[in-house]
């Protein structure tokens, strides 16, 4: 193209390029490993998952006799919380028992970890990313609140403490 800025001159403006196409956020799979009474992998279905994240905590530090800036020096990396979603269901699960007896527990009992491992599916249903929370377990459960004047599922959140999200891909 004449007159065509440089940095806009490569295969990513090339008119035969094909977009790339951005993974879509509903095709996902969740699953729980090492998960106390439960063999192998245990599948389950959630309407979201959020929380998956790192941070990097800072300590501020003011320098004395300077008064423009304040230095944010690094202090350690911080995980976020998984949040996961999904419709109420029965309360015999593998998933549903673990979650009631670390909140129920208290610290008599020592705390079982799981990993929790998240996928991304791409178009064709194969895996696109995935993300592992290690060393995960319950730190909260709730239930949505319970309306006369709405026709919705009743949800309940599972909320997870994880020592690291590692991306597989």
């Amino acid at each position: 193209m004449p007159g065509q800025p440089s940095w806009m001159k490569g295969p990513s403006f090339e008119a035969d390029t094909p977009p790339a196409e951005m993974p879509v956020a509903f095709a996902f799979k969740v699953e729980f490993l090492n998960l106390p009474n439960s063999s192998g992998a245990l599948q389950c279905s959630f309407k979201e998952v959020s929380g998956m994240q790192q941070s990097l905590e800072t300590e501020d530090v003011t320098e004395g006799g300077e008064n423009h800036f304040v230095h944010q020096l690094p202090t350690r990396a911080k995980p976020g919380r998984l949040v996961l979603k999904r419709g109420l269901v029965e309360r015999g699960s593998a998933l549903m028992n673990w979650c009631s007896d670390v909140l129920t527990g208290g610290l008599d009992q020592r705390i079982q970890l799981a990993d929790v491992k998240v996928q991304l599916f791409d178009a064709e249903n194969l895996p696109l990313m995935v993300w592992t929370c290690n060393a995960a377990y319950p730190v909260r459960w709730a239930l949505d609140s319970f309306e006369s004047t709405k026709n919705e599922a009743a949800i309940e959140e599972i909320e997870l403490a994880y020592r690291n999200c590692v991306s597989a891909t």
